[in-house]
């Protein structure tokens, strides 16, 4: 939604033309990027760009009191749901790599154990989650204005595409995350 105003306050028609602004477009959801903070085993933040994220949800459970022929609900605490996503075209790129060496720790299939949660001397590190995951929204010129923040980040799934010969597809791969908490802040 583009909309139009004067560039000045006295606007003679046919003399000057309106000026158009940009600040009230409407937020596009494909406007967007990933960073990771605090991965475990990796120093830098790992900003990536995604395919999709599906819906970043949660709800207050709800605590019921009963008293005689009263029934009282109070917010009890908060349940999230999964979020996952979709990295287009990653295998070209670092990113797979430092995604799949995470959810190792998490979970190493290679050899069946949880290696980040290895006893002492082990090579595990005792911290299998991620400080914080910014879901950057990006305004029409690409710069941040507003994220959604999801903390105590860990991934819980991977899924890698499918190859098939009859189609023209990139290559992507699918990152099921868990959280603790989220938030929404406006940069």
């Amino acid at each position: 939604m583009t909309s139009l105003y004067k560039a000045s306050r006295t606007f003679v028609a046919g003399r000057e033309l309106p000026v158009v602004s940009t600040q009230l477009d409407s937020v596009r959801t494909y406007q967007f990027e990933c960073r990771f903070e605090g991965v475990p085993g990796n120093e830098t933040s790992l900003t990536t760009a995604a395919k999709q994220v599906s819906p970043v949800a949660g709800a207050t459970d709800e605590i019921v009191v009963d008293r005689v022929n009263d029934k009282m609900y109070y917010p009890g605490k908060f349940s999230p749901e999964a979020v996952t996503i979709t990295f287009d075209n990653q295998l070209l790129t670092d990113t797979t790599p430092a995604l799949w060496a995470w959810f190792s720790q998490t979970y190493n299939p290679v050899t069946g154990e949880v290696a980040a949660l290895s006893p002492p001397g082990g090579a595990g590190t005792g911290n299998l989650k991620a400080n914080r995951l910014r879901i950057l929204e990006l305004d029409n010129a690409n710069e941040p204005f507003a994220s959604i923040e999801l903390y105590g980040v860990y991934p819980q799934g991977i899924s890698f595409s499918e190859k098939n010969y009859s189609t023209n597809e990139f290559s992507t791969v699918e990152v099921t995350f868990r959280y603790d908490f989220l938030g929404y802040k406006r940069d």
